[in-house]
């Protein structure tokens, strides 16, 4: 089963499980949120909306809200000496849909538990069947300037030869 949302002014095609990027709604992380927009609904029998399936929504579960890549918006007047830049990154959330409803129901599926990091046994005295934890390198170190290492002392001013007098 299948179904077309409409939000932000853009429409998607929806299956269950699906990760998709909207632009940004309420909701909190790790929360269910309704799409209530359902424009088709599709399977064995589609079932088409004028304008919308009446009775029908898409529950998602909010994964994180993030912004998009930089935009940038650059005009310029040749010869005229004006030139402007301007910048922008939309705010976007991530989405999984969980399931697509039909005739008013509500959610049955919750949000997935988040998954946690294997934890990793520290070794006891005398435990050598754990692996030892590798050892970090320092960084290498960086060669300094020459001219801030040491200040070099002048070396010594050469005397000027003695003019020889013209006798006459």
């Amino acid at each position: 089963m299948f179904a077309v949302i409409k939000t932000g002014g853009r429409q998607y095609r929806v299956v269950p499980d699906d990760v998709l990027e909207i632009g940004k709604i309420a909701g909190d992380v790790g929360t269910i949120v309704q799409l209530g927009e359902v424009l088709l609904v599709g399977g064995e029998s589609p079932v088409l909306g004028a304008p919308t399936v009446a009775g029908a929504s898409v529950a998602a579960e909010v994964l994180q809200h993030k912004r998009g890549p930089k935009v940038i918006s650059f005009k310029k007047r040749r010869r005229k000496n004006s030139r402007r830049k301007r910048g922008y990154r939309d705010e976007i959330t991530v989405l999984r849909i969980t399931e697509i409803l039909t005739n008013d129901n509500k959610p049955t599926i919750g949000p997935r538990p988040k998954r946690e990091k294997p934890v990793v046994a520290t070794p006891v005295d005398g435990d050598d069947d754990a692996p030892a934890p590798a050892k970090k390198k320092a960084p290498a170190k960086k060669p300094a300037a020459k001219a801030a290492a040491k200040p070099r002392a002048k070396p010594p001013a050469k005397k000027a030869a003695a003019k020889k007098s013209d006798k006459k």
